[in-house]
């Protein structure tokens, strides 16, 4: 049965998973903060910003308005920048119908209270009520993650996600809705991992980006998606994750995607970082966003709150925001000292 899906953004992701849900014969809509964005996605019908060159389908309904945005909604998804879901949110919270499933695409984490984008919006639309896990809100809530390069996928490039939720009815459903002949979609009860893992890869993408600006080769770059795995792992589980997560489709499929993909956002950045350009010159020059840069923030401190070894992604804030020499840093990594692969340091 075809849905009514709103979507809540209009970057990259947001325009791909309009093509998507079109193509399976849902209607859309697309919902922008800006006025003046949408105005230039209803005349070019084209993401010339985040996704140049993909047309937006014709029967994609382009809209600023908040009080409109969710006409005949049965399904929400919500793909905007980890730092601007709480905003986002306060300004639609009282236009979401209520019950409405709301599936995330968000990769990161709020820096200034260490919540995961579904734990945010539970928090916002729950109006602060929490329970023994963390904010808690009367719409189900889920994450779709996953190998997923968003120009990729707008070329109909085969392509396989997760998507998690606590209800098994709600998960089937969105699988349903946005599986196709070229992505394939997996199902998960792990919200707390498939989040995690999307969130920590990004910081393990800019350490593979500085490998590459530093000509570190391709030795360097699996040794770094390995251990890079397990610290990810490590966190996920001391946050209440399942280790096999880790190993599927948000955990290694996308950190392996992230780290050697040209187009990734993160590794682009670690590249140029180790090719030592300035942070603040690199963030400038781009139109999107690189989550792993503000990720490494909220990483290092959760890290440090539950005790979990991840000495990578410390080198990473270290060259990051303490200006740290990469060489140095790589080097300090090298030498720790010796254990055994199988630890938990």
């Amino acid at each position: 049965m075809p849905e009514q899906v709103t979507i809540i953004g209009d970057g990259a992701m947001a325009t791909v998973c309009s093509i998507l849900l079109t193509s399976r014969g849902h209607g859309v809509t697309l919902w922008g903060a800006f006025e003046e964005e949408i105005e230039k996605l209803l005349q070019d019908r084209e993401n010339r910003r985040f996704l140049p060159g993909v047309r937006i389908p014709s029967s994609v309904r382009l809209t600023s308005s908040e009080k409109d945005c969710f006409d005949g909604c049965t399904m929400i998804v919500s793909a905007v920048p980890a730092q601007y879901v709480r905003g986002v949110w306060q300004r639609l919270a009282e236009f979401v119908p209520p019950g409405t499933p709301i599936v995330s695409t968000t990769k990161g984490i709020e820096t200034s209270t260490l919540l995961r984008p579904t734990q945010v919006i539970a928090d916002v639309l729950g109006r602060g009520r929490h329970n023994a896990t963390g904010p808690v809100c009367d719409w189900p809530l889920a994450v779709v993650s996953g190998p997923n390069i968003a120009a990729e996928l707008a070329r109909y490039l085969p392509a396989t996600a997760v998507v998690a939720c606590t209800d098994g009815h709600v998960t089937e459903r969105l699988r349903n809705a946005l599986a196709t002949e070229w992505f394939r979609v997996y199902t998960n009860s792990d919200v707390v991992g498939v989040e995690i893992a999307g969130a920590t890869k990004n910081v393990i993408a800019l350490a593979a980006g500085i490998l590459d600006g530093l000509g570190a080769g391709s030795n360097a770059k699996a040794a770094l998606v390995t251990r890079g795995l397990v610290e990810i792992t490590r966190l996920g589980i001391a946050l209440g994750a399942q280790p096999a997560t880790f190993t599927g489709l948000a955990g290694l499929g996308d950190l392996i995607t992230t780290c050697i993909s040209p187009l990734g956002r993160n590794r682009h950045v670690g590249e140029q970082i180790g090719r030592r350009r300035r942070l603040d010159d690199i963030l400038g020059e781009m139109s999107s966003v690189a989550e792993g840069v503000t990720t490494a923030r909220a990483v290092r401190e959760l890290a440090r709150r539950h005790n979990v070894a991840m000495p990578i992604c410390e080198a990473v804030y270290s060259v990051l925001f303490e200006e740290k020499d990469p060489l140095v840093a790589l080097s300090e990594l090298m030498l720790r000292d010796p254990k055994p692969e199988v630890t938990n340091a």
